[in-house]
């Protein structure tokens, strides 16, 4: 078992599943925690437009844990569904775009165009590490190990980023490791499409 994987089991144990458990109790339907998240990253992306580093990083934060929550809660209630897994997929997408954008916004409007223009490097290289692996497997080729740099570690980083003020070295490394993940996931997808 790789580390990663040991601290995801570690995390489901001690997190997830208690607060799922808890979420069921409660009667909350999986896509309404999919779509809360969403929401509250939403809010993450406002704060982070108007340079409340701070504020964003703790909402990001919160918002990723909900993330976590709702496959969990979906396979405990039993409605795990295609539908659930396509909005839970979108809703990534689109949190990814609504905090870079945010923190793009602050820099353009207090003139540092140089980390705007890294801010929407990262986007674009975060949404191919995502693409090409949706690709890959449309072509029935098994993309889930390839690639160093996921959303989980992207996300991390962001908090991480927001949370110490460190907002453009947060952005450099999405850029430059998401950049390489995607260039790897490309040539697992031609190496396997050779055979």
């Amino acid at each position: 078992m790789t580390l990663r994987e040991q601290l995801r089991t570690s995390l489901s144990r001690l997190f997830e599943e208690p607060a799922a458990h808890f979420l069921r109790r409660l009667h909350v339907p999986p896509n309404a925690v999919t779509l809360l998240g969403l929401g509250v990253t939403a809010g993450a992306g406002h704060l982070a437009s108007r340079g409340h580093f701070l504020w964003a990083g703790v909402a990001l934060l919160f918002a990723s844990a909900m993330d976590m929550l709702d496959g969990t809660l979906a396979r405990l209630t039993g409605k795990a569904s295609p539908f659930g897994a396509a909005l839970d997929s979108v809703a990534d997408r689109l949190a990814e775009a609504i905090i870079l954008l945010g923190v793009q916004m602050h820099y353009i409007r207090t003139g540092d165009n140089a980390i705007a223009y890294l801010a929407f490097g990262a986007m674009v290289a975060s949404f191919m590490v995502s693409y090409i692996r949706a690709r890959g497997e449309g072509l029935g080729v098994t993309m889930k190990e390839s690639g160093l740099f996921t959303r989980t570690e992207r996300v991390i980083v962001m908090v991480a980023g927001l949370l110490t003020g460190w907002v453009p070295a947060a952005l450099a490394i999405i850029f430059l490791t998401s950049l390489f993940s995607a260039l790897q996931r490309m040539y697992h997808l031609w190496k396997a499409t050779q055979k």
